[in-house]
């Protein structure tokens, strides 16, 4: 079942980048070019944390190989053959929501 679920009251004030758990995924949202996107957290080449990574031209940054991930698809850059998985966000004035599947053994 594809649901929104809201993830914050708002997003914090002075964060470019932020990391929340749901339904045990870490998910970052970041901010670029005027725009927030929301993402798996683990960087799909080696495992590092995205959330300490940086927006640059539209991709994500990993800190560790420096890999970068389209933030609107999550089509890694040419040549990497990979690919991160990327959340409908919005924003609400009652919240901040992204949209997932709920784990089937949720459902029940």
């Amino acid at each position: 079942m594809i649901q929104w679920i809201k993830v914050l009251d708002k997003l914090p004030e002075n964060d470019l980048m932020i990391q929340i758990k749901l339904y045990g995924k870490k998910i970052s949202i970041a901010y670029n070019q005027n725009t927030y996107y929301a993402f798996a957290s683990t960087c799909p080449h080696a495992g590092a944390d995205l959330s300490r990574g940086w927006c640059k031209e539209g991709y994500i940054i990993c800190p560790v190989h420096r890999y970068g991930y389209c933030l609107k698809t999550g089509k890694g850059k040419a040549g990497q053959g990979d690919y991160l998985r990327t959340y409908p966000l919005k924003i609400e004035a009652h919240g901040v929501f992204i949209q997932i599947k709920k784990p089937w053994w949720m459902i029940w």
